[in-house]
């Protein structure tokens, strides 16, 4: 069985970094997961095997092998990933917005795609796996990953101001505002700020708010039913049933019933039947 170790980042990446992760263990069955979008980009290196196996949306349902770690922008959409191929992992979810600052590139090059770390960091990527598959404890494993994100710390790729107000304000619970609300005290046309949230983010503001409605909603969702939908999509701020099911199809690749009776332990993790 497979143990998963959480640790929060130091101050000096507080601001950009969610957690640090480490998976070891050996395989289980299922071998296969749908990996729901939560609109945060992560990375993720694998200590157990040389490559990765993932299917992303790009893929067309095709697994696609990656050596040693990727990096995955922010989904809309459901990814496939092989997990025994994922045992001795360490991985870095990053706040929204927060990856801008280590990326050469805008987060909008990323959305819904999974790409070799290599790809975006080079042979740095490389040195920083064998560095890793060096370390002797967990705690090692986390400092030397955040060293290498403090050495990639561009600050003149900040978000904009007006990306960390929205964000703050769209994630602030029962006191978030919505998106109107919040454009209209930017300064900012609808459009510049739309654009400055996607480079930052990778996803469109509407988008991003739908995923962070979802994501409340799998969060509130009873691990066994019966559950009262219509109830549950209105305490999440849908329309109605239907706007919820709606909604919930179209990130989760299933309706609500099947994804009740299929979920896991983790709620944006739902094995794939075998």
């Amino acid at each position: 069985m497979a143990v998963l170790s959480r640790f929060l980042p130091s101050p000096l990446l507080a601001a950009y970094v969610e957690t640090f992760s480490i998976s070891e263990g050996e395989a289980e069955l299922p071998t296969k997961e749908r990996c729901l979008p939560n609109g945060r980009m992560a990375m993720m290196i694998n200590l157990g095997h040389d490559t990765l196996a993932v299917s992303a949306p790009r893929h067309g349902g095709q697994f696609e092998s990656f050596h040693g770690g990727v990096l995955h922008g922010a989904f809309s959409q459901v990814a496939v990933i092989d997990t025994t191929t994922l045992v001795t992992t360490i991985s870095v979810c990053f706040k929204p917005g927060g990856v801008r600052l280590f990326l050469p590139m805008p987060a909008t090059e990323l959305t819904n795609q999974v790409v070799d770390l290599s790809h975006v960091f080079g042979t740095a990527a490389v040195d920083l796996r064998e560095h890793l598959l060096r370390a002797r404890t967990k705690a090692d494993k986390v400092q030397i990953l955040e060293r290498f994100l403090l050495g990639r710390i561009a600050r003149e790729q900040a978000p904009h101001p007006a990306v960390t107000f929205a964000l703050a304000s769209f994630q602030a619970g029962n006191e978030q505002r919505s998106i109107a609300e919040v454009t209209a005290q930017l300064g900012l046309s609808p459009k510049r700020f739309i654009s400055l949230f996607e480079e930052a983010v990778g996803l469109t503001p509407k988008v991003f708010c739908r995923l962070l409605r979802f994501q409340e909603a799998l969060q509130r969702t009873p691990k066994r039913p019966p559950v009262q939908w219509a109830d549950l999509a209105l305490s999440c701020g849908y329309f109605d049933q239907a706007h919820f099911i709606h909604d919930f199809q179209a990130f989760a690749g299933m309706s609500p019933s099947v994804y009740l009776a299929q979920r896991s332990d983790h709620h944006n993790h739902v094995p794939l039947p075998t």
